[in-house]
């Protein structure tokens, strides 16, 4: 007989931990799988750990609600909690004139989004602020900060397991069915078990198209496809030369290779953008030559050998390299019509931002009364 549970969390990083820890507290017996040896390695891991303010999504888009509504809370919680964190701010740059409408164009999507702390500086005015800058026109945002991104994991789960919620680790989903009674998961592992659960989370990140596909009786037609989008990043070996981050203007798969440093001080920059066809995380270090035509765009002082290879990660994008960039997919019962199931497909930047706004729509999607699950609850 399988064991009975009325939560299963598939995923154990930020996105899984947050709607864990939002269930547990609403007084729902929560289990998270997770298929690594550890919380919080994949995806949640492998990034700038950069807290967005909202800036660059469509207007009315989930990414833009999201990343504005979580990005307040994610403030307030880490300083409630005291969790490693700074607001630096951030300069989106244009290194020439005829990027000024690009710039202007970014400022009004930002606008449109809510984002209204948004300042235009000129070259000088730029120049003052960040002596080695090398642009025509920066945006800066001071609402932009840099968190530790692990230490924020680690309280979220805390919080979920103090509120009841178990982890089982190295436990990875290899098969399911749907049923009258709910969704039964088999679960292989140091010691493989069988679940039956009223409610199923799946935010295993890159492998949430394979868990979906897995379940029986869930209709292929929603399961989008996945790309493998790679990010390398380098790490700086000389003084880092900005206070804030510096971005160049965004393009068609990323934010471009950026600026930022962690809070011990330490700059890089990246993530660039490479596709790929299976999961690699290596770093070539000739992907160098790239990032020193791209960096000496607006740090012409960057000097050679400066960069050495760092890590990368893996961005779940569900869209093909080429066409324009996809929103979050939150897809819930009101879309696949399979009750108390809610998969979470595409969340990539800004999920680290968003993750309380996006446990709050997981919540929604299945339609949890407001007795158990008032909006906002943190």
């Amino acid at each position: 007989m399988p064991e009975q549970v009325e939560c299963v969390v598939v995923g154990a990083g930020v996105i899984g931990l947050a709607v864990a820890r939002r269930l547990a507290r609403a007084g729902f017996e929560v289990i998270v799988v997770e298929a690594c040896n550890t919380f919080g390695s994949g995806i949640s891991a492998r990034n700038s750990e950069v807290i967005h303010a909202g800036i660059y999504y469509p207007a009315g888009s989930l990414k833009a609600r999201l990343c504005r509504t979580g990005r307040d809370r994610l403030y307030d919680y880490l300083e409630q909690r005291g969790i490693a964190h700074a607001r630096c701010g951030k300069l989106i740059v244009a290194v020439g004139e005829t990027e000024l409408a690009a710039l202007r164009a970014l400022e009004d999507r930002a606008r449109r989004n809510g984002v209204e702390d948004l300042r235009w500086l000129d070259a000088a005015a730029a120049k003052a602020m960040e002596p080695a800058l090398h642009c025509v026109a920066a945006l800066y945002s001071p609402s932009t900060g840099i968190l530790d991104s692990h230490g924020f994991m680690l309280s979220l789960l805390g919080e979920a397991e103090a509120a009841g919620a178990a982890l089982a680790l190295a436990s990875t989903v290899v098969g399911g069915a749907v049923s009258d009674s709910g969704i039964r998961l088999s679960v292989d592992g140091a010691e493989p078990m069988d679940i039956a659960a009223s409610v199923v989370v799946n935010a295993a990140g890159l492998g949430a198209q394979a868990v979906a596909a897995a379940i029986a009786g869930f209709p292929a037609e929603h399961v989008p496809p996945l790309y493998y989008a790679k990010g390398n990043y380098f790490a700086l070996a000389q003084r880092p030369p900005f206070a804030s981050l510096v971005y160049p203007l965004p393009d068609e798969a990323g934010l471009g290779v950026h600026y930022t440093r962690d809070l011990a001080g330490a700059g890089r920059f990246g993530p660039d953008v490479e596709w790929l066809d299976r999961l690699d995380f290596d770093v070539d270090a000739a992907r160098a030559d790239r990032f020193y035509s791209a960096i000496r765009r607006y740090w012409p002082e960057l000097r050679d050998g400066a960069l050495s290879p760092a890590y990368a990660g893996i961005r779940p994008k569900i869209v093909a390299p080429g066409a324009p960039a996809a929103d979050f997919l939150i897809q819930g019962p009101e879309t696949h019509r399979i009750p108390g199931l809610v998969n979470l497909f595409g969340i990539e930047s800004p999920g680290l931002t968003a993750a309380f706004a996006v446990a709050d729509e997981v919540a929604a999607r299945l339609a949890l009364s407001r007795r158990r699950c008032a909006p906002g609850q943190q």
